[in-house]
């Protein structure tokens, strides 16, 4: 039973990515089509086609690979001299000094990466016909490109928007866990740190908190005549004050009252995130905690805090993925916070699904999470101004329209259009480091796979 649920969890986010890939290629297709461009194919997947059926001037269809999905835009290049011109290696018919005929080839390009991007042009314009002049992608205006190309991330942005949004209302944000210096629990002894959730035994000491009288739904409003306005600052207090004598006032039942005890010194962690015990002044309560809540506003106000984030994430990726790389090869151990995969999150999500100790609310919502995070850094990623990325296009569009305006306020004449054909080289190598860096995190999440646990 336990792996059916697994392969149902792997399932769900499987689907559910497959549909986010198909609504972003949607945003591009749909803008494209109704500004009068023409889309040829949508599909989603790589490889080998799997299904497809043509609607008009459009196929549609699933590939074999289901890593992705494109659209087919045509003319997404502009001509260059060999389109203008006429068909590279034409022959052109010429005279010598003596009246004889010449044939020669018309050489269209040099180089490596000329050639290149004489080959991309090529077989961009080989599916160009005649009545699509007026429908070609770098014809249009430069803010109609900026609409069709932000239009795929967007949808991404959007979908994790609606994600955050409802599970945010609902449920409450997992990542803002508010604290607050209420009184949830007393603890009945000082357990040491390394055997906490153990019962207490006869020998264990009893604690300051229940030698204070401190009782569940307190709220400390003073610490040694200090006022408390957050569950932070009680805390440092209390650790600061070793051994010492503590007056601790609280509301209760609508009345303020002050107790007193004396906290004890042992060894606890030094934060959340840092496990290394230090001797600190110790109280023996929890405080109460739950997770932030809000609407579209709020919600809007986290992914702000999201977008920082990830751009910092995305800064440091080679480095991470260099890291997982280390992993698989045994170096060290892999990294918590290291980035994952599709393959990577389908684990998670099947893991989730097939964990006994999880509520089915909380399963719920980590899948729901899972699936706007992978939505969200689509998005953000996308926006990347590198080709092949759509921000590379949306960089193209947008330079475009600068060089128009200067040109323009200086009565210079149309510099044209934006030549992103030249910038091929470039996209083909980020294309190969990006198609390197995800094979390393697949093969990542098959060695060395993070787990929820971790």
């Amino acid at each position: 039973m336990t792996a059916l649920y697994y392969l149902l969890g792997v399932v769900i986010f499987a689907v559910a990515i497959l549909a986010s890939i198909g609504l972003h290629e949607l945003g591009h297709m749909i803008p494209a089509k109704k500004f009068g461009g023409k889309v040829t194919q949508y599909f989603i997947g790589f490889g080998p086609t799997v299904w497809s059926k043509r609607i008009g001037e459009t196929e549609y269809g699933v590939k074999g690979v289901p890593l992705g999905g494109y659209v087919k835009i045509v003319g997404m290049l502009p001509p260059g001299a060999e389109q203008a011109a006429g068909p590279a290696g034409a022959e052109e018919v010429t005279e010598d000094a003596m009246g004889n005929q010449v044939v020669r080839v018309r050489k269209s390009n040099t180089g490596m990466f000329t050639q290149l991007i004489s080959d991309a042009r090529a077989a961009e314009w080989e599916t160009i016909r005649p009545e699509d002049s007026d429908r070609l992608f770098y014809k249009m205006p430069w803010w109609k490109k900026v609409i069709v190309m932000a239009g795929g991330p967007s949808v991404n942005i959007l979908i994790a928007f609606g994600i955050f949004a409802a599970v945010f209302a609902t449920y409450g944000n997992p990542s803002d866990v508010r604290i607050s210096p209420v009184v949830d629990r007393v603890e009945a002894c000082v357990v040491p740190a390394a055997e906490s959730g153990r019962v207490c035994t006869a020998q264990d000491p009893v604690s300051p908190a229940v030698k204070a009288g401190l009782q569940e739904g307190d709220r400390i409003v003073a610490f040694n005549g200090t006022e408390i306005t957050q569950w932070q600052q009680l805390q440092d207090l209390i650790r600061a004050n070793a051994a010492g004598t503590a007056k601790i006032t609280v509301e209760r039942d609508g009345r303020t009252q002050v107790l007193t005890t004396n906290t004890m010194v042992t060894p606890r962690p030094t934060s959340a995130t840092d496990e290394t015990l230090k001797p600190v002044g110790f109280l023996g309560f929890t405080p109460t905690s739950h997770l932030g809540t809000g609407g579209p506003v709020y919600t809007l106000d986290q992914m702000g805090t999201m977008t920082v984030d990830t751009v910092k994430a995305l800064g440091t990726l080679p480095v991470k993925v260099w890291g997982v790389a280390e992993a698989i090869a045994g170096v060290k151990d892999r990294a918590i916070d290291s980035p994952v995969s599709i393959v990577g999150g389908g684990r998670l999500a099947g893991e989730t699904v097939s964990e006994h100790g999880f509520p089915l609310v909380d399963k719920a919502v980590f899948l729901l999470m899972l699936i706007g995070g992978f939505n969200f850094f689509i998005g953000m990623f996308n926006f990347i101004p590198l080709l092949p990325l759509d921000g590379g296009h949306i960089a193209g569009a947008l330079w475009e329209a600068v060089r128009r305006a200067f040109a323009r306020l200086r009565g210079r004449p149309d510099p044209g259009y934006v030549d992103v054909a030249k910038l091929l080289p470039i996209a083909y190598g980020v294309a190969a480091c990006l198609l390197v860096m995800g094979l390393v995190l697949i093969v990542g999440d098959l060695v060395v796979p993070l787990h929820i646990d971790s």
